[in-house]
């Protein structure tokens, strides 16, 4: 299954909205620097569709606010 998420990175509050069942919007407290903000981001979405976070992997959009995310079983 693939993801799209639209990312802010160094945002003040985490926010997490789904905008539908393949499409998130989300705002997180960690920097775009050291991969911190992208693997937060995963965390997040494990959680969201119940998976281990290994299972999630980003496909492109590594240095971009939109990133596609692919959710393996």
């Amino acid at each position: 299954m693939f993801v799209k998420v639209i990312a802010t990175p160094g945002a003040k509050k985490e926010k997490i909205e789904r905008i539908s069942d393949t499409e998130f919007e989300i705002a997180v407290r960690e920097p775009a620097e050291r991969n911190l903000a992208n693997r937060h981001i995963v965390t997040i979405v494990a959680r969201e569709f119940r998976v281990l976070p290994a299972k999630v992997r980003i496909i492109s959009g590594h240095r971009s606010h939109s990133k596609i995310l692919s959710i393996t079983d």
